[in-house]
């Protein structure tokens, strides 16, 4: 089965270099006309000018394929609104969002001036609603769309140093939790995509000689993936060097331990069976966990 976006109209986030370029490039390469959309910022997310942007359309066209640049950012209603304006003058409809944009302002968290939490969070988190929600009536219109946010590791298990990108990453993974369901009835699937590669984001963080084993477009096949006629829904993707998995959040069986003024000790007493993952389960959405819970009261067995 070869997947193809022949046809199909894709918005890529942060897409001047790093991953948003590999992804860019690849799909193109499979037929998708492709808006590389780039603030052209430094790491920090300050500065900013169109030649990313511009690099990676050349190298598109000048392979045959169609893409136009976009410089606006993802955190400015105006801008986003910008683009989509521009995708739809110029192809008439949008088929595919990936939101890839980001930058880092790593801290420990008594270090980490508020303003650069907020900061993070914004491009992040709100960096990737706020395409989203412009996209998303069209999308239904369309009865079709396919949207992929980033997360990562340190949203799903933490990293020292990332308070500020870790909240931002996870969050994003609450949100197509929910996009999930409201998007299902028209064809709108959601998905998350957490990276491990190789980029101008990352590079302090990998061995020298790591760069072309964790490279971006390591990671694409993914992102390809999660973007195609038969994605799945609401899941995350983990990639990385060629290496793919998925993560979910997952619960232990329910224990019953009652309302009384000793319940705090019977919680403690019963720890181990608490947080017994052996036979945990996933949940779909959240009257599923309300559910789980209900069938555990007396007389509900």
């Amino acid at each position: 089965m070869s997947i193809r976006f022949d046809g199909k109209v894709a918005i890529i986030t942060g897409a001047g270099g790093g991953l948003g370029r590999a992804h860019a490039l690849e799909f193109a390469r499979r037929g998708a006309k492709v808006v590389v959309n780039d603030l052209g910022g430094a790491r920090d997310g300050t500065g900013g000018n169109s030649a990313a942007a511009e690099a990676v359309v050349a190298e598109i066209t000048a392979a045959g394929g169609e893409a136009i640049a976009n410089g606006s950012s993802v955190t400015d209603d105006a801008g986003v609104a910008n683009m989509v304006q521009q995708t739809m003058d110029k192809w008439g409809r949008i088929d595919i969002l990936v939101n890839n944009a980001g930058i880092l302002r790593d801290k420990t968290f008594i270090k980490m001036p508020i303003e650069d939490f907020q900061l993070v969070v914004d491009v992040h988190l709100m960096g990737t609603v706020k395409p989203t929600k412009a996209v998303w009536p069209i999308m239904k219109e369309q009865g079709y769309g396919r949207i992929v946010v980033t997360t990562s590791s340190s949203g799903l298990y933490g990293n020292f140093g990332q308070t500020n990108y870790g909240a931002a990453k996870l969050g994003v993974v609450g949100l197509i939790n929910t996009l999930k369901l409201e998007g299902q009835k028209d064809n709108i699937r959601s998905n998350a995509l957490a990276p491990t590669a190789f980029t101008r984001m990352t590079a302090d963080l990998f061995p020298a000689d790591t760069e072309e084993l964790f490279s971006p477009e390591a990671v694409s096949p993914a992102a390809i993936f999660l973007a195609s006629e038969d994605a799945p829904n609401g899941i995350v993707i983990c990639a990385g060097a060629g290496v793919f998995s998925m993560a979910q959040v997952m619960e232990s069986q329910p224990v019953a331990l009652g309302r009384e003024p000793d319940t705090a000790e019977k919680i403690a007493a019963n720890w181990s069976k608490i947080s017994d993952m052996s036979k945990a389960e996933a949940r779909n959405l959240g009257g599923e966990h309300l559910t789980g819970l209900v069938n555990q009261l007396p007389g509900r067995k």
